[in-house]
């Protein structure tokens, strides 16, 4: 399944942009920084998110600038969060990137793993 980088579609709020230039700044602020966002086997549903800062972008990579920063995702990856938004949350429970899935049809009790479309 291929994706069309230019069409490609993912949302990311204000806050959660605001989220990920604090921690590129907490990590040295270099402009090449950006998110990585992945799926990857694993939980108890068969998929989960991974994320990490990374400096390198390759060729097959998708990527999405927005609020000032960029959000990476990979060849394999993209399909699996064609349509997503990307939020940071803040509340009593505790504090995280959501990733509203569109393409998500079942999620584990834990929260921590799904099974997509």
């Amino acid at each position: 399944m291929e994706v069309q980088k230019e069409a490609f579609k993912l949302t990311v709020t204000e806050r959660a942009a605001r989220k990920i230039a604090q921690l590129i700044e907490q990590e040295g602020g270099s402009e090449k920084m950006a998110l990585r966002i992945y799926i990857t086997g694993g939980g108890c549903s068969g998929y989960r998110y991974g994320m990490a800062l990374d400096e390198n972008i390759y060729e097959d990579d998708v990527v999405v600038d927005a609020h000032g920063v960029k959000v990476v995702i990979d060849s394999f990856s993209a399909p699996f969060l064609e349509g997503s938004e990307i939020d940071y949350i803040e509340d009593v429970m505790g504090s995280g990137f959501a990733i509203n899935n569109p393409n998500v049809v079942s999620s584990c009790g834990c929260g921590q793993s799904f099974n997509l479309k």
